[in-house]
Parts: structure tokens; C-alpha cells; sequence
């Protein structure tokens, strides 16, 4: 049977198109409904007992910090120097030996003037996706300061209405953005509607419940 390779052709572009359109439209829901929670200034932020501080990793790759996590602890910081927060969740990934986030972000709090005995550790924050659902099922939050990067806490924000938790958001000031990283961003919205709506996907890891005592 001879295949029509212009009909072949119009269905990859057709179902190219319909891709497009459904990651704008991810995208769009994401950013429309979570703008009105997202504070630049800490004033505007409401006091909450918990801020959830999203991981990512301490030192680039040429050895020197990333900025990412820098700027992120020192929002952490301004949050609680200011008593908008009283207890850090600190949620990132330890699933390598000698790569550890949370530790990490626990070593530069405490070293800013933040008490060891205000802060939890969940070393299976692996994705944002997991980070939030054991916030609320594990840690047993239900009401959130989410710190992280706006981009990144648009994506948050969505996953915390999608977990029925109360949650704003204090954005940390963003180092220079490359296109590479607002593609990720773009995609990475995308796939947490995916993981909410479609995939039903689960955490990696749950485990017995952990009481943060504030």
C-alpha cells in the first residue's frame, strides 16, 4: 500500500499545532490564576507559621554558586529576619551520597542567623510536584509561604490549589534567565497540568507522617 507522505506530513503538523496550543494554554491557566499571589515585597506577604523552600542545587558546575539557590535562601531569610515566617520546610533532592540540597539550604539558613530548631528537612523533594504533595501529606501543611523564583512559583502555586493547601508566594530575585531555561520553565508548567489533571501521577516517595512543631 502506497503511503500518502503529504497526508503523513498535514497529521505531524496538525498534531504539532494541537501540542502548541495546549502548552500555551497550560502555561496560561498556570500564570492567570496564580498572579494575584505572588509578592515581590515581603510587606505584601501575609504572616504564615511555614514557608515551603523549594531545592536546587548549591554550586554550578564550574564550581562556583549558583545564584538560583543563593538569591532563594536569602528570600528565605528576608522572611523570616521580617517574622513574616516562623519554621522553613526545606524541600529538595538527596537521592545521590554527597548531593544534598536540603542540608545544603539548612547550612546557608543557619549561617544567615536562622535556628536549627526552626527548620525541617525533606530530603525527597525530588521535583516540585513531589515537594508539595508531602508538604501537606507528610508534613501535614495545609497553609504555605511558597519561596522560590517567579517562574517557578507560578508552578508551585498551581500545584498547591490542585492539593487543596493555602498557599501565596514570595519571589526571589531572578539571576540572568537564558532562553534555554524559559523553554524548561515553559515545558515543566506544562507537565505539572499533565501530572494534575491526566497522569494522576504520585509522589516518589511518602512514608510516616513528620510533625513540624512551630
Amino acid at each position: 500500500m502506497k503511503i500518502d507522505m503529504k497526508l503523513v506530513y498535514k497529521g505531524i503538523t496538525q498534531l504539532f499545532m494541537v501540542g502548541c496550543i495546549c502548552v500555551l494554554l497550560a502555561n496560561l491557566q498556570i500564570i492567570t490564576n496564580t498572579s494575584s499571589r505572588l509578592h515581590d515585597d515581603y510587606n505584601d506577604v501575609q504572616n504564615c507559621d511555614v514557608a515551603l523552600v523549594l531545592g536546587t542545587s548549591k554550586m554550578m558546575r564550574s564550581g562556583s554558586m549558583n545564584q538560583y539557590f543563593k538569591l532563594r535562601m536569602d528570600a528565605a531569610y528576608e522572611l523570616y529576619e521580617h517574622q513574616k515566617v516562623k519554621h522553613f520546610l526545606l524541600s529538595g533532592d538527596n537521592s545521590v551520597v554527597g548531593y544534598d540540597e536540603p542540608q545544603d539550604m539548612k547550612d546557608y539558613l543557619v549561617s544567615l542567623g536562622v535556628p536549627a530548631s526552626c527548620i525541617t528537612l525533606d530530603y525527597a523533594g525530588f521535583r516540585t510536584f513531589d515537594s508539595v504533595i508531602r508538604a501537606k501529606k507528610v508534613f501535614g501543611q495545609s497553609k504555605l509561604i511558597v519561596v522560590s523564583q517567579k517562574q517557578h512559583n507560578q508552578r508551585a502555586l498551581f500545584l498547591c490549589d490542585h492539593f487543596d493547601i493555602e498557599a501565596e508566594a514570595f519571589n526571589a530575585k531572578n539571576p540572568n534567565v537564558s532562553i534555554r531555561q524559559q523553554v524548561r520553565e515553559v515545558m515543566a508548567k506544562s507537565k505539572a497540568v499533565l501530572d494534575a489533571y491526566f497522569l494522576f501521577t504520585q509522589p516518589k516517595f511518602l512514608g510516616e507522617e513528620v510533625e513540624i512543631i512551630v
